[in-house]
């Protein structure tokens, strides 16, 4: 064979190789494509049907998402106009047990409601503060249970002038809110018995107040209620007795 011939072979060889690699390569990476799609397809389609499912469930399996329980306290916030916030804050009296509330003990709670007027400095005088007053707070309930029953086993009503010492600054408008100026605080109430299959309970608090639309203005006053939502998560018996 001459030389030219020789090297033309080889040519062609190698060329032949490399179309040959080429299309190697390429049906390993559709293969891998194809891998990786099955891979992925399981955790589309799995999630939604296990939360979709309509048969009753065990407590233990009963998902009841709460801030709280895993906390052992809540801050919740509200603008009650702009700038102007309403906070209430929630706490367990034992924060490190709320994972053990269950539906027999006592659960005991406190919680403070305060206002913060962030067009100033927080420890400007009142005079510069648009004032808040709160005249009636409530706590209403309601469970959520394996059987599907919905019950209202806790309440709370009161005049929050009634809750702190006669001293704290309040008018006829309620009681003061402006943090360092006054503030309504409940150091403990609790919530007692609920129904066997109860696996979480959410709060309710209403909170009637009188909001200052400029500082220092008695004539500029409007009244509404702020709702706030506080939701617990509550054990099995069996499960904090183990």
């Amino acid at each position: 064979m001459s030389t030219s011939s020789s090297s033309a072979t080889r040519r062609i060889l190698a060329v032949g190789a490399a179309f040959g690699l080429a299309v190697s390569l390429a049906g390993c990476a559709q293969l891998a494509e194809v891998f990786n799609g099955l891979q992925q397809q399981p955790g589309v389609v799995e999630e939604p049907v296990a939360v979709a499912s309509p048969t009753p469930l065990a407590t233990e399996d009963v998902p009841f998402d709460s801030m709280f329980t895993y906390d052992g306290s809540v801050a919740l916030s509200t603008d009650v106009a702009d700038q102007l916030e309403l906070r209430l804050e929630v706490w367990a009296a034992n924060p490190k047990r709320t994972n053990e509330w269950d539906s027999t003990t006592p659960k005991t709670f406190g919680f403070a409601v305060n206002v913060y007027d962030n067009y100033v400095d927080e420890k400007a005088v009142l005079t510069q503060k648009r004032r808040v007053y709160i005249s009636s707070i409530s706590i209403t309930s309601q469970t959520a249970q394996t059987s599907g029953q919905v019950q209202n086993p806790f309440q709370f009503s009161s005049d929050p002038r009634t809750l702190v010492p006669t001293d704290t600054l309040r008018s006829d408008r309620g009681l003061l809110l402006n943090s360092y100026q006054g503030g309504l605080l409940v150091p403990e109430t609790t919530i007692n018995q609920l129904p066997a299959d109860t696996y979480g309970i959410t709060l309710e608090f209403a909170m009637t107040i009188a909001v200052e639309g400029v500082a220092d203005d008695d004539t500029s006053f409007s009244q509404q209620t702020v709702y706030q939502y506080l939701p617990i998560a509550i054990s099995s018996d069996a499960t904090t007795e183990e």
